[in-house]
Parts: C-alpha cells; sequence; structure tokens
C-alpha cells in the first residue's frame, strides 16, 4: 500500500487505537504521536494506546493522546511495529484486528490486514510524513514528533541510514513551526550521571574481535542495579560500542531477565548483514541494524551470536 493508499484508507475509518512497539524509541512513539494529532484534526477520534514500557524521554509526545481505560476502537494501526513478537503485553489482544501497520523494516511480518512499507526509508517518520501530509496541515506539535521520529531513528543524521531525502524530511518538518533546538539537546546532547557510569562500566568490558573491527559490550542487570540506572539512562545504548575508533560492527547484549537477553546489532552493512544475522537468532532489521531476544545465559548468547555472524560469514 502507497502512502497515499495508506491515508486514503484512513479517511475512511474511524475511531482510532494506535499501537507502539515494545522497549518503545522515538520512532515509533513519534510517529504514534504525530499521526494521533493529524487524524484528530481530520475530525475522527483517535488515540495511542498506553505502553508501559515507555520512559519519562518520550512520553511528553504522548500528553493529552493516551487512550482512557476501557477504550473499545473501531480501527487499530501499528507504527514501527515490524513482527508480532514486539507487541506489548496489553497490546496482544489487537494483534488480529490491526487494520493498518506503517513501517520501515525489511523483516516486516505482514500481520496486517494491510500494510504501507517502504524499507528504503532511514525511519518510519519519514514515511509517517508522506501520509500525513495528504490528511491535512501539519502542525507545529506533528512536526516536532515526527521530527522526533526521524532523528532518533537515524542518530541524529550520522547513522548510515540517513540519505538526502531524510535531511529534506528534517527540513519540512522544521518549517512547521516548532523549536528543534531544546529536542536536539534532550536527545543527543544530553545524558544522566547514571549514563554515563553505564557507558564507562561497558567500555572496561569490552571485548575487541577481528582485529577491532568487531566489539562487544555486555549489559547485565547488576550493572544497572549498581549504578541505579532505568530504561531511560539506557535509550539507544546500543550505539555506544559504534563510537570506538576502528569498530565496523558493535554487538550489545543486555540481560533483559535471567536466562533472557536482548540482542542489538550495528554493523557496516557492506562487510556485515545484522538483519541476516538476527534472522538465524530469530530476530530482524535492517542490513545496517537489527536485534533478536535470545534466551540463554550472556555467555551462551555471545557464543550463539558469534557462531550467527560466522555463518552469515561463510554464506
Amino acid at each position: 500500500m502507497t502512502p497515499l493508499e495508506a491515508a486514503e484508507l484512513l479517511k475512511k475509518h474511524d475511531h482510532y487505537l494506535i499501537l507502539t512497539h515494545v522497549r518503545p524509541d522515538g520512532d515509533t512513539i513519534g510517529c504514534a504521536a504525530g499521526l494521533c494529532r493529524s487524524l484528530r484534526q481530520a475530525g475522527k477520534e483517535a488515540f495511542v494506546l498506553h505502553n508501559p514500557e515507555a520512559t519519562s524521554l518520550f512520553t511528553p509526545y504522548l500528553e493529552g493522546l493516551v487512550a482512557p481505560e476501557g477504550y473499545e476502537p473501531e480501527t487499530v494501526v501499528a507504527v514501527d511495529m515490524a513482527a508480532r513478537g514486539l507487541f506489548p503485553d496489553n497490546a496482544k489482544r489487537y494483534l488480529e484486528r490491526v487494520e493498518l501497520t506503517i513501517d520501515h523494516h525489511p523483516s516486516q511480518e505482514f500481520y496486517a490486514k494491510h500494510t504501507c512499507l517502504d524499507a528504503k526509508r532511514a525511519a518510519c517518520g519519514e514515511l509517517m510524513y508522506e501520509i500525513v501530509q495528504h490528511l491535512g496541515p501539519i502542525t507545529p506539535e506533528m512536526g516536532e514528533a515526527l521530527y522526533v521520529a526521524v532523528s532518533t531513528d537515524c542518530g541524529c543524521f550520522v547513522y548510515s541510514n540517513t540519505t538526502p531525502a531524510t535531511h529534506r524530511v528534517a527540513a519540512a518538518l522544521m518549517e512547521t513551526g516548532f523549536d528543534p533546538y531544546p529536542v536536539n539537546r534532550r536527545h543527543f546532547r544530553t545524558k544522566s550521571f547514571k549514563r554515563l557510569k553505564i557507558e564507562g562500566m561497558l567500555a572496561s568490558g569490552m571485548e575487541l574481535r577481528d582485529g577491532g573491527e568487531t566489539a562487544l559490550v555486555f549489559l547485565t542487570l547488576d550493572m544497572l542495579q549498581q549504578v541505579g540506572a532505568d530504561e531511560r539512562d539506557i535509550d539507544d545504548i546500543s550505539a555506544f560500542v559504534g563510537q570506538v575508533e576502528g569498530v565496523k560492527n558493535g554487538i550489545t547484549l543486555r540481560e533483559l531477565k535471567p536466562g533472557v537477553c536482548k540482542l542489538s546489532l550495528r554493523t557496516d552493512p557492506g562487510d556485515l548483514n545484522a538483519s541476516a544475522v538476527c534472522a538465524i537468532l530469530g530476530g530482524g532489521g535492517h542490513a545496517a541494524a537489527a536485534g533478536a531476544t535470545v534466551e540463554g545465559t550472556m555467555e551462551e548468547v555471545r557464543k550463539a551470536v558469534l557462531a550467527a555472524i560466522e555463518t552469515v560469514r561463510k554464506g
């Protein structure tokens, strides 16, 4: 489904509930907020489903948009959600009712009745910008939310997924009238002291391989407890390892609970396809950025990841 077709579909329905994925980031939250405001401006009833994992870094963009308890939607839309496994527990009841999913992941599972997918976009926010243009004027509030979606998913325009189109969309969103300075400072210039402590611990335990071109870092529950860090303190922590000079492929293993780890893989796609590696482990994503949730101890998952990388490199 094209962005225009998606917009036409949205015009035909009403009473919306918009879903965001587990461990929500700026792209899924920004898209949900931007779409919700656009639908309301178009005269529709629209809400965003409460995401219990959303942190205070992103919840301000959802102020006044979260569905009241007991709300029964007619139309369910999922944003930036490629797989069934990305549905939060309170969203799973809507899995078979998703009318439209809007996404940019090549690993999209096509679980919805209709899918608007463009895997060439740096962020789902780029695609959402095109859709909401067909619904009506973009207000500063919408522009800010979608700017958050676009900018956070490309690392403030420094990740390899950034394209000329990404910059054009960001410029158009800035022209809607919101002030980008506090947004950029909030998401790209400010770190909590706990975050700095975590980064120090990751650096001290970093494992370098392939002559320093591959690096692994390990984030355990004990490390988080030691510094009293929460989800906000570790937002986009997977980007940290890629900041080390000489590293092409960064592997971040995070212990979610005893016996379960989250893999975040950031690569030079010309050297290693991250999505192919994570697919072996039951996950997916993009060629340069992908993830998976893997059962096992940290050491068991470490070995599984390295084996998957070797499998992909051998073709």
